[in-house]
């Protein structure tokens, strides 16, 4: 197996720069998601990866080969593509040994016609596709031709395919987004017990923050060919690196409140107009330099709780907002709240054990030990 290392990688389409001199390792047996918004460049790394795109700049490492002029076919990769790619005509076993069937080596013959063979014997593409059938479940479609499949099932022939060939890296662009909601939380799951197995290499491209939060060992936040912050998925989510990383993961989308600090002579307090909140004791010195100074205050929907309720934060003066309930959205074990206080609107997720109706004013308590503050202006996490 092996590890990809990108060095100032950069791809630009005419005057539209896609990938922006990226720089990224991906360790080897690493699960590596890349996620962004539609346009955010990670789609055309996968695909300079795979050689399906030519290099603008930069270095593509695979294992301890470089591999910008080296032929797709050649880079030991195999890529699961969104819209299956499988030969219609085909049944279940002859797409998935497609590949190896057509692969050949050079037999060095001074003969043109001698001068190639197949690099695989018949036996050890039976091998590669009755274990891979088997890993997938697939060993009774074998016969069936993709029309008689399911999605999930055409999807698993995808894997398949790019199991049997035995790469030292996986490439997958967004497998899962052509699924139902239900069918894609299965697959999902199946993905993640697939790499433990295999342990092979993989580099996962989505738009879908849960599949990057739920699959990756490491995520690559990505935003106008940049990458934003990587880090594993709990530490991107307890402590993004800016405002766009911030917004991105977690669902709802944190609240975000244009703010002043204030020091009061008893602390400092988040000043959002119509509210104050007190900064957390442990983070009076970050915030410190932007006392009567512009800053963004976030707090995520999941850290507003009901006052009425037993919760995990204690009560008190400096937590507690007094605040319009606007909009009440049930969820079953949980009700999305929308809640006004003058001109802002802020998202809770709250316990459907909660009382509050429509139209009411209830007291919310804000968990200020995971709330966030960011620079208006650079954008970047204050703490």
């Amino acid at each position: 197996m092996s590890g990809v290392i990108l060095k100032n990688l950069t791809k630009s389409f005419n005057k539209v720069t896609a990938v922006n001199d990226l720089n990224l390792e991906i360790r080897d047996k690493e699960f590596m998601v890349l996620v962004g918004p539609s346009g955010c460049g990670k789609t055309s790394t996968l695909r300079m990866i795979a050689g399906l795109e030519e290099t603008t700049g930069g270095e593509i490492w695979i294992g301890d080969k470089l591999v910008n002029d080296v032929s797709p076919a050649d880079r030991d990769i195999a890529m699961v593509f969104q819209n299956y790619a499988l030969y219609p005509h085909m049944s279940v076993y002859d797409n998935m040994c497609f590949g190896l069937r057509n692969r050949k080596v050079s037999t060095k013959s001074s003969i043109p016609i001698l001068n190639k063979r197949r690099a695989f014997t018949n036996q050890e593409i039976d091998r590669r596709v009755q274990e891979a059938a088997e890993i997938l479940g697939l060993k009774t479609l074998l016969q069936r031709k993709p029309k008689e499949l399911s999605g999930g099932q055409r999807q698993r022939v995808a894997l398949g395919r790019a199991i049997t060939r035995e790469p030292q890296v996986f490439l997958m662009d967004e497998p899962l987004s052509n699924l139902d909601a239900k069918l894609r939380v299965q697959t999902r799951a199946e993905l993640i017990k697939l790499h433990r197995r295999l342990g092979i290499t993989t580099v996962y491209v989505t738009h879908d923050q849960v599949e990057a939060m739920t699959m990756g060992d490491r995520i690559a936040v990505m935003n106008n060919g940049l990458i934003q912050q990587c880090d594993t998925p709990l530490n991107l989510y307890h402590n993004p690196a800016n405002l766009f990383v911030a917004g991105f993961i977690g669902s709802p989308a944190m609240n975000f409140v244009q703010s002043t600090i204030v020091d009061t002579g008893d602390g400092l307090m988040v000043d959002a107009g119509s509210f104050k909140v007190a900064v957390p004791q442990n983070r009076v010195d970050l915030a410190r330099p932007y006392i009567d100074k512009k800053c963004v205050f976030g707090i995520r929907p999941e850290d507003i709780y009901d006052a009425k309720l037993p919760g995990l934060v204690d009560p008190v003066p400096a937590n507690t907002v007094t605040i319009d309930v606007d909009v009440i959205e049930p969820l079953g074990s949980h009700v999305e709240m929308h809640l006004k206080s003058g001109d802002l609107v802020l998202i809770a997720m709250i316990d459907s054990a909660s009382k509050a109706q429509s139209g009411d004013k209830a007291d919310m308590l804000f968990d200020m030990e995971k709330s966030h503050l960011f620079d208006p202006v650079s954008e970047r996490a204050i703490y």
